[in-house]
């Protein structure tokens, strides 16, 4: 697994190679919002003691991001490294299967976002793509109400971003939509045992960036 160090090797050796040569530099901030596309269609069952639960996702609501983006361009390639804070929130039911009654318990998840894409610029278009890493921060769970529940985030997952921009003097404007590689919920752990969803998230991403040329 490449950990947050190598990530962030990766960029700062292609900024400087780029240095070297003569490139358009902007930098500016970011600010954002998305949807959450968890892709759930089944619930995950929990036994113990004899007794069945399910935990089901109910709504996963819209997400905000802001932070950081440096935007270099030569000739008619981009590189554009971002760094952003990202928060996002999943509302979910749990209940006994024999019981028909469940609550719904509230989970925020704050990530650290750091895309590194790469792109082609013709007038004021972009098209970009690239990795993008999610560096764990802080979850706060109502979910730590339901005895034996307990969490165990990965501090670093991975996923991708691709997806179209625009360039108007000094405002950026980016649609892109997200996969990951890891399954949804696998921070999940009950009577000491780790669960996941069989789907893996997925966002689409609207920001708004000013720049400084």
């Amino acid at each position: 697994m490449i950990s947050l160090r190598s990530y962030f090797s990766v960029g700062l050796l292609l900024l400087v190679g780029l240095s070297q040569v003569s490139a358009q530099i902007r930098f500016g901030i970011r600010v954002g919002g998305s949807t959450y596309d968890l892709g759930v269609s089944d619930a995950l069952k929990i036994t113990q003691g004899g007794n069945e639960f399910l935990l089901d996702v109910q709504d996963a609501k819209y997400g905000y991001h802001a932070g950081l983006v440096l935007q270099i361009k030569l000739a008619s390639f981009v590189i554009q490294p971002e760094v952003l804070f990202n928060s996002n929130s999943v509302d979910y039911s749990y209940g006994q299967v024999s019981n028909p009654s469940t609550s719904i318990f509230t989970e925020r998840y704050q990530n650290l976002d750091i895309p590194l894409l790469l792109g082609l610029k013709a007038g004021p278009m972009r098209l970009m793509a690239g990795p993008v890493g999610h560096y764990f921060l802080k979850s706060t769970s109502e979910l730590f109400e339901v005895e034996s529940y307990d969490q165990k985030f990965k501090d670093l997952t991975y996923g991708w971003q691709g997806g179209i921009g625009v360039d108007l003097l000094n405002v950026m404007i980016d649609v892109r939509y997200e996969g990951n590689f890891s399954k949804f919920g696998d921070h999940i752990t009950f009577y000491g045992q780790q669960y996941s969803f069989s789907s893996k998230p997925a966002r689409l991403i609207a920001s708004l960036a000013l720049t400084i040329k």
